[in-house]
């Protein structure tokens, strides 16, 4: 693709789908122009969501979409640059204690870019009379613009048009551009053009009690006349950052663009250094402003300091034009691979691709070139501090089947950690590894003891780090990327480590109740954050939680799988050096063929696994008192906090905890786990996936955007529309901030990603088991027409739905071996070129090969009774699915 720095919008297409032609209207005021989003006018108190979706990143450093020309003045603008592992530890004193917080810290603003005209004020958004405005971010590119055309008090209109984007190409490069039309008048302009130091982690409001301080400054420096750069220190971590700036002025000379030498004057402080180029512009010429950024951290790998790496790549860069065309043709290559296609929902297209590029500007392949995890607000604010959670548990699936080694070197974070791991498990008395709740630098528990409501003003105990379950999320994510991608050489070398380790913590932590005989956790919390303990109790977490447990009982049964996948010598060698005894593996054996997992009875007497222990007693809520009391319930626990009630003591959740089972584990793995643990009710029960999904879902406030995900994905195969009705809140929770306010702090990693695993895994029902990649698709007809690729085991297939049939075919270009696949009650190997078609039903599900097979015979017959298609075959051959995730 070629781009000149006349193109304002590289490309229109996505993937070779053409977007739709006419701008659709959004949720959250956007308007979709092909792959442009479109915001018109200055909305103060949208700016700051605003920002936040149109960051530009590249999965090393990412940048607000803020407006170069204003000062950060929060809430309205934010000019946040941040990037991963860049991370400063500080104290603050609350109520006479300290309180230690890690921040992700916000790193110099390299965007500051003015006008001056005649020597006035800079020119901001509110100190003109505003005559059109446009903010605009090309999904295609992760490019973000605006067109901003104004009158001043002295009657100047002015026409100024940027745009920028942080380079996809070369993870140390950001550039940005303006054109700046003098529409009716003649005189002296200053162009501004600065990096600030001055900056401090001051976005989110309930925070700001907090020390938000992180930089120390070191130097400013100059490489010749058109460069200037900044050095600043973190001031715990020691972290070094430096950025470089290069600015050049163009006038326009027929149809091109000839550079001139505006006079430079310089000023510089310990933490800000700027250049204003001063140059006469006559009415109606347009002069154009480049400014190219380098930067790099003391993190980076072949530099001998970051200020002199910074000055010496900012020289070499090339102009606008070729920066741009880099980006773009990197960013294609991105498309190529993971693209999707829904051609009868293009609003539904256009937000997955939005989310897609959000995903890929956070986790890239620069990503995995450094050590990174997985923030679960991107790197687009400072929600969370900026720490790492489970939420990559959903981010996995997508990377798994399109750019597994994004995966691998996200996975080496963890594993890069497990020292600390194993120091917090032997403090706590376990054995093995024990990961904390939220992570940052160095992979301590970075959870805060104490928690500020906002609705009360007041600081309550916050217990969530005994949210063990991230360990088992890592587990599970190690093993479903070997799934994936056959990769035993990580497995053996680092995975395997990773994954006994967590089992051993499990091992240590249970206990077995001796009047039982089954084996008991205590002392936890599940994803459910509103119960933290038990009500009236002065000690944090709780008894069995089934989430937990049954993670954990699979776990055990996993765990020796993984040791016979590894050669003979290694397999020796780890059991050495980490003293795994007989002993301790025939305790992995019982444990997950004894573990307890609580049920009680519904009001007609059947089985519903238990949250934990003790739930079925609580409390009810009157839900519908509190829905007609407040405008948004999602935070339940703040509102009932405020009003001096429990949380702790309603049958309510927050978000799905025991129904995270049936989003992670398929129909026949659950009841091999529930069999194995000798609960035969449960596990015979068709009905206990739909059981247990309605009972917490009149009970959940969805208060975290996660829980859409995993209850539509549940309701796939049980209740479609349903299972529809909560991807669509899904696709637009961003977009449209359904939290009211939480997305400017930061977009929300893994709703993003979860809406585009939602296609694959809910929907087409693909998931990897035993060397085979099945599909059970349970599709609606809006789905008609869905195209994507994935890479199973380092082959390409593309799989497509279409005209009452499913298709894989896999692809001949970059094959490497021949796959199994799954269909239905089938599998096949396919090799290069080869692909496998069959029927699907009404409902969007494959047609068994028996009924197939039946049709087939009657229609070379002839028979009178004519043809069983595949709704004749609908009833007599439906299986049970409860919308897992097909593995």
């Amino acid at each position: 693709m070629t781009t000149t720095t006349e193109d304002q919008t590289p490309s229109t297409t996505t993937g070779g789908a053409t977007a739709p032609a006419t701008p659709e209207a959004l949720p959250g005021g956007a308007v979709a122009d092909g792959t442009t989003l479109v915001w018109s006018g200055f909305e103060p108190d949208d700016e700051g969501l605003r920002e936040a979706l149109t960051s530009t990143g590249n999965g090393y450093f990412c940048t607000r979409g803020a407006a170069e020309w204003e000062d950060t003045d929060a809430p309205t603008h934010y000019a946040g640059t941040y990037a991963h592992g860049a991370y400063n530890r500080e104290t603050t004193i609350l109520g006479g204690r300290p309180v230690l917080n890690e921040d992700l810290v916000n790193l110099p603003n390299w965007l500051v870019l003015k006008v001056r005209i005649e020597g006035e004020d800079a020119v901001r958004l509110d100190n003109v009379e505003v005559l059109e405005y446009r903010h605009t971010y090309d999904i295609r590119t992760a490019t973000v613009g605006r067109e901003f055309r104004f009158r001043d008090r002295q009657g100047r209109e002015t026409t100024l048009r940027s745009r920028r984007f942080v380079s996809m190409a070369h993870s140390h490069q950001a550039a940005m551009e303006w054109t700046l039309t003098a529409e009716n008048w003649s005189g002296r302009v200053g162009i501004v053009s600065a990096i600030d130091g001055r900056v401090d982690n001051d976005m989110v409001a309930r925070y700001r009690d907090l020390e938000g301080r992180h930089l120390d400054p070191v130097t400013p420096r100059t490489f010749g006349p058109e460069i200037i750069a900044l050095k600043v220190r973190t001031r715990q971590s020691n972290l070094y950052v430096s950025e470089a700036a290069r600015t050049r002025v163009y006038r326009g000379r027929g149809r091109g663009w000839e550079q001139v030498e505006p006079a430079r004057t310089l000023h510089q402080m310990n933490d800000y250094v700027q250049q204003v180029l001063d140059l006469d512009i006559t009415e109606g010429e347009t002069v154009r402003v480049e400014k190219i950024v380098a930067f790099f951290t003391s993190h980076d790998n072949a530099i001998t300091e970051t200020l002199t790496a910074a000055g010496r790549h900012v020289e070499r860069y090339p102009d606008f034009a070729g920066c741009l065309a880099e980006h773009v043709d990197a960013w294609d290559e991105y498309w190529d691979v993971c693209d999707l296609e829904v051609p009868h929902e293009p609003q539904i297209q256009l937000l997955l691709r939005f989310h897609m590029a959000h995903v890929l500007q956070v986790c890239s392949r620069h990503t995995a070139r450094h050590d990174a995890g997985v923030p679960a607000r991107g790197l687009n604010g400072e929600a969370y501090r900026g720490h790492v959670f489970w939420d990559e548990l959903y981010v996995y699936p997508f990377l798994n089947y399109r750019l597994p080694e994004i995966t691998r070197g996200l996975l080496m974070y963890r594993y890069r950690r497990l020292a600390e791991a194993r120091a917090a498990a032997e403090e706590a008395g376990y054995k093995g590894a024990m990961f904390p709740w939220q992570s940052g630098s160095d992979g301590t528990e970075e959870t805060q003891v104490v928690h500020l409501n906002p609705l009360s003003g007041q600081w309550d105990p916050d217990h969530s780090h005994n949210q063990r379950h991230v360990n088992a999320a890592i587990f599970y994510n190690v093993w479903q990327y070997y799934q994936a991608t056959d990769d035993l050489e990580f497995l053996r070398d680092y995975g395997a480590e990773l994954m006994l380790e967590i089992a051993r913590f499990w091992a240590s932590i249970a206990h077995k109740n001796p009047n039982t005989g089954r084996w008991e956790i205590h002392g936890v919390m599940g994803p459910d954050e509103f119960h933290e303990r038990y009500p009236g109790a002065t000690e944090g977490g709780l008894r069995n939680n089934a989430y937990t447990n049954v993670m954990v009982a699979w776990i055990c049964s996993t765990a020796p799988k993984v040791l016979a996948l590894l050669p003979k010598s290694r397999r020796r060698a780890l059991r050495s050096r980490l003293g795994i005894t007989d002993d301790e593996i025939a305790r992995w054996s019982e444990m997950c063929t004894s573990m307890v997992v609580p049920t009680h009875r519904d009001d007609d007497g059947h089985p519903v696994i238990t949250q934990f222990e003790g739930y079925e007693a609580l409390d009810e809520l009157d839900w519908d008192g509190y829905r007609a009391k407040h405008t948004n319930i999602q935070r339940m626990d703040r509102i009932l906090k405020a009003e001096g009630e429990d949380p702790d003591r309603y049958k309510l959740a927050k978000q799905a905890d025991a129904v995270m089972l049936f989003f992670l584990f398929g129909d026949d793995e659950l009841r091999e786990i529930f069999s194995r643990l000798g609960y035969d009710e449960i596990a015979q029960d068709e009905e206990l996936a739909r059981r247990t999904i309605a009972y917490y879902d009149r009970r959940t406030s969805h208060g975290s955007t996660l829980s859409l995900v995993a209850h539509a994905a549940v309701l796939a195969g049980i209740d479609p529309e349903s299972s529809w009705e909560r991807f669509l809140v899904a696709v637009e929770s961003d977009i449209g901030d359904v939290q009211g306010g939480t997305t400017k702090e930061g977009i929300h990693m893994g709703v993003m990603s979860g809406t585009l695993d939602l296609l694959q895994r809910a929907y087409l029902g693909a998931g990897a088991r035993d060397g085979v990649l099945t599909f059970a698709p349970r599709l609606t007809l809006r789905l008609d027409g869905l195209a994507l690729s994935l890479v199973f085991q380092g082959t390409t297939l593309r799989v497509s739905v279409s005209g009452g049939e499913l298709t894989v075919a896999v692809q001949s270009e970059g094959f490497s071996h021949p796959v199994r696949i799954g269909l239905a009650d089938e599998v096949r190997e396919l090799g290069a070129g080869q692909e496998w078609t069959v029927p699907l039903d009404r409902t969007g599900r494959i047609v068994p090969s028996g009924a197939r097979r039946s049709a087939d015979a009657v229609t070379a017959g002839g028979t009178a009774g004519g043809t069983a298609g595949p709704e004749g075959a609908h009833d007599g051959s439906q299986g049970h699915d409860h919308g897992g995730n097909g593995a």
